[in-house]
């Protein structure tokens, strides 16, 4: 077996590149399949998660973009015609396929980007409108962006599926196929995947030519240097302390849950007990996701409470413990949670914890998943737990949260009627809906919704000292006029009459809603 890459057909540059991240021995997976793929022979490589497929992909599909064309030129990337394709299922797995491809292909003057939902979709056509050489994408977006006629897979030379298993279990096969279907069948295509179930054999036979077999392990085979633990508790207050000692550790851990609203609940309850800890699941939007997952990814916090979506999604080296919180459903959930765990070579455990009414459930899935544990009762301060814990990670005294800050909306204009101003500004997270009200009679008044913002207070005054009401400037107003704004530099919303309409019959008091005591606004009645 090969043992360093400076033995295979790679680019100088790629060779530093690798070097400069202290990359120099292959795995397993990359040993096997490099000599054919960089050949550019159809490959199926199958192998659990961590077993290093990524790379085992990415320097062949860099390393044969770069050569010359049969001209013996530099190929010349076109807009919205990448020459790789590569395909995922969940945009956590894009991105860090996106992180360990773009270093390599810079080396070669290639370009990469990144292609999936829950973002807008413009920065991603505007990078395919410059023109990219290697798509990373997830089908839904994909398919959406081909069907508006934004990108075009006629020129992919060489297309990868990566955790085919995982996207037939979403059901992604048939935007796969489809997918597949618009790029050139006399391209490359390599699949890996840990196992061949539920439809990846199909994709197998369809679309790949005479492809050379590699595998290392599968999802089925439990990972030597994975140490899995059953721990028995008697009662949910016992189980809840034991998950509290268990996240209190320095090292790095993930912690899974059943439900979206479970693992944000837990994540809330770590921090608040002094153990941060970040969430991610399905409700998250990308932003967030994204964030939480590079504050676990760079050490900031060391607890991730994870729902299944993070068994395929995250790649991060150095989790040295997996606790199974809520037992999964089936047993190629067990092994895909466990396998976040005693990646790149290193070791880990693997903790289920389990409830008297779990016990038979528990037994059956680890017979499934061929894992051979003695489950052990424990109790709170048990010896076997301390060690899993290992050192205690000090205290983090919680802090309060940012408020939340909205970019406000302009409000329609004034109504007759108790309804009128109904304004929308960007508003304090305490702050009551709406900036104000019209009166039953009269013209707009103003109100406030926030905090921060002086405009009010300033106009109630230049109407005291000049005996017009707030908001008017010197000339007549025009029945409902006004508009609101918000002030979102501030967080403060202002719902405000750029003329204020003049009263019929005296003026009202007006309050400014916000934090604090409130702030009355006086008006007088105009001169006719």
């Amino acid at each position: 077996m090969t043992s360093r890459f400076t033995d295979f057909a790679l680019p100088a540059v790629v060779l530093r590149a690798l070097a400069d991240q202290g990359i120099e021995s292959p795995f397993p997976i990359q040993s096997a399949t490099l000599p054919d793929t960089l050949a550019g022979r159809d490959v199926l490589g199958r192998g659990r998660t961590g077993s290093g497929k990524t790379l085992a992909f990415s320097l062949p599909v860099v390393t044969r973009l770069a050569e010359p064309g049969r001209d013996g030129r530099p190929v010349r990337r076109q807009p919205r015609r990448p020459r790789a394709l590569v395909l995922c299922p969940t945009r956590e797995l894009a991105n860090q396929i996106a992180a360990t491809l773009e270093p390599l292909a810079s080396a070669l003057g290639l370009r990469t980007t990144t292609v999936f939902g829950g973002v807008a979709q413009s920065r991603q056509v505007t990078a395919l409108d410059a023109g990219v050489d290697v798509l990373v994408a997830c089908p839904g977006r994909l398919e959406d962006l081909l069907k508006q006629g934004l990108l075009t897979l006629d020129g992919v030379e060489i297309t990868v599926l990566d955790e085919a298993d995982h996207m037939a279990d979403l059901g992604f096969l048939p935007g796969v196929k489809r997918i597949m279907d618009r790029t050139p069948a006399k391209g490359q295509r390599l699949l890996f995947s840990a196992t061949l179930d539920n439809g990846v054999d199909q994709l197998v036979r369809r679309y790949l030519h005479e492809p050379q077999s590699h595998s290392v392990d599968s999802a089925e085979s439990p990972v030597a240097a994975m140490t899995h633990h059953v721990l028995l508790v008697s009662d949910a207050g016992a189980k809840k302390q034991l998950v509290h000692d268990l996240a209190s550790g320095t090292g790095r851990r993930v912690l899974f849950m059943r439900t979206k609203h479970q693992a944000k609940k837990l994540a809330k309850q770590l921090t608040a007990d002094g153990v941060p800890a970040v969430d991610l699941h399905g409700n998250l939007g990308q932003g967030a996701r994204e964030r939480n997952l590079e504050a676990f990814s760079s050490g900031a916090v060391k607890v991730l409470v994870a729902t299944d979506i993070a068994a395929r999604g995250i790649h991060v080296d150095e989790v040295e413990l997996v606790v199974h919180v809520d037992p999964p459903a089936e047993h190629k959930a067990y092994l895909h949670r466990s396998g976040r765990t005693a990646r790149a070579g290193s070791g880990g455990d693997v903790v289920t914890l389990v409830l008297p009414e779990q016990t038979g459930d528990v037994r059956t899935l680890l017979r499934q998943a061929k894992i051979t544990a003695q489950p052990r009762k424990v109790v709170v301060g048990d010896a076997g737990v301390e060690a899993l814990v290992g050192e205690r990670a000090a205290y983090v005294t919680p802090t309060a949260p940012a408020p939340v800050q909205q970019q406000g909306k302009k409000g329609g204009a004034g109504r007759q009627g108790s309804r009128g101003a109904q304004g929308d500004g960007a508003r304090d997270a305490s702050a009551p809906a709406g900036g104000g009200s019209g009166r039953r009679r009269g013209g707009r008044g103003r109100g406030a919704a926030g905090t921060g913002s002086q405009s009010g207070q300033q106009s109630s005054q230049q109407s005291q000292r000049s005996g017009r009401p707030a908001g008017q400037s010197g000339r007549p107003a025009r029945a409902g006029e006004g508009a609101s704004r918000g002030n979102g530099g501030s967080g403060a919303g202002t719902l405000a009459a750029r003329s204020g309409g003049a009263p019929r019959r005296g003026g009202r008091g007006r309050v400014q809603r916000g934090a604090g005591s409130p702030t009355v606004y006086s008006t007088s009645s105009p001169q006719r």
